[in-house]
């Protein structure tokens, strides 16, 4: 079980609107918040990875970073996710290795393997092979970030000249993570090596099932147990919980809908593809969570509240095993100055809770929330 002073908070930096914008404009958005986030004391802004669509227009978490990297240098970075089936290993390993030389922070990767069909087939990935090539992707990547020379026989990929790459990796630990998009996967990522990356929208008895099932693996593996376990939680917050749960019942749904149509629900596009079967039964779910009037169970499991509930739901989640808070209020419809206050106010009533030293460095005074008189 995570001590209380070992809990570590960050924020996910996304370019979404209350209003359609152009993508340049978003995207100016999130370096503002970035620095907004660097001052109040988080230790990283994460990056997710979506194409082809309004849902997150993110094609290159990693170049995203480079610039972040510029303009807060000492800020950490990381990605949720990268997804490995689409990418040659070198080029991705290079682009790491690169981001992790051009920033002082601490630098970290979140890996998984995709759900979106169309993204897939316009890549020409055939989908079926995505557990595989995700597999050898990162074992490609983790060897070719030792730095030193070598050879790869892969399934997908095939090195037979001996190379080394560039740039040349150096001191700074990356840390590296796996997304679980079910139990089962907890396995998969234990023999890897990767610690689970997991999202709170996860009822809590699966998410403990996850964390010993990963501990359980990995030690039969004999490697250590204890390590920056991540949890992506949704944070609306406000002065009491009516409020921040009426927050969370206008912008919430509009998160829903978005996946519904990124994710083409309504094709079911997984029915026939074995892997992605229990993605099936989970995203059959999702259109009914785009009504506000069904969101209150997946609000109980996120971060929506006063102060004190959600101090309260990161003890329990942190009892489970957690020890690594990427709290998102960048959902599609909130409005920047919103999503920007509920960061300030989690950070002045919450963080501190848990680490007495967050924003020391100097926190903004806070305004008056959405919602509150």
């Amino acid at each position: 079980m995570p001590d209380k002073s070992d809990i570590t908070f960050a924020f996910q930096a996304a370019p979404t609107s209350e209003e359609p914008a152009a993508d340049r404009v978003l995207y100016r958005e999130v370096v503002e918040d970035c620095h907004i986030g660097a001052d109040l004391g988080f230790e990283a802004a994460w990056f997710l990875e979506h194409h082809f669509s309004d849902y997150y227009p993110t094609p290159s978490p990693l170049v995203f970073m480079s610039h972040i990297a510029a303009e807060c240098p000492t800020l950490g970075l990381g990605t949720s996710v990268l997804v490995l089936p689409w990418y040659h290993p070198l080029r991705i390993a290079e682009e790491i290795a690169m981001v992790n030389a051009l920033t002082d922070g601490m630098l970290h990767i979140g890996m998984g393997r995709g759900t979106a069909k169309s993204e897939y087939d316009a890549y020409g990935v055939d989908m079926n092979q995505a557990r595989a090539r995700f597999a050898e992707t990162y074992r490609l990547i983790d060897t070719a970030l030792t730095g030193e020379p070598f050879t790869f026989d892969g399934e997908f990929h095939k090195i037979g000249r001996e190379i080394t790459i560039r740039p040349s990796p150096f001191g700074k630990p990356i840390n590296f993570y796996g997304a679980i998009g079910s139990p089962g996967s907890a396995s998969i990522m234990a023999d890897l090596g990767l610690p689970p990356l997991c999202i709170a929208q996860f009822p809590d008895h699966l998410l403990d099932r996850i964390i010993k099932t990963w501990r359980q693996r990995t030690g039969e593996l004999g490697r250590p147990t204890e390590a920056t376990v991540p949890i992506a939680a949704k944070l609306f917050i406000a002065e009491n919980d009516d409020k921040a749960r009426d927050l969370a019942r206008t912008y919430l749904p509009r998160n829903f809908e978005a996946q519904v149509k990124h994710y083409e629900i309504d094709a079911n596009p997984w029915e026939d593809i074995p892997e992605y079967e229990v993605f099936s039964k989970i995203f059959a779910n999702m259109k009914q969570m785009a009504d506000p009037a069904n969101i209150d169970p997946v609000m109980d499991l996120n971060f929506v509240g006063s102060p004190d509930t959600i101090a309260d739901r990161i003890e329990v989640l942190r009892d489970l095993g957690f020890n690594y808070f990427l709290v998102s209020s960048a959902t599609p419809g909130v409005p920047k100055d919103v999503r920007r206050e509920m960061y300030r106010r989690f950070a002045a009533d919450v963080a501190p809770r848990f680490d007495p030293s967050f924003g020391r460095a100097g926190t903004p005074p806070r305004v008056a929330a959405a919602g509150d008189d």
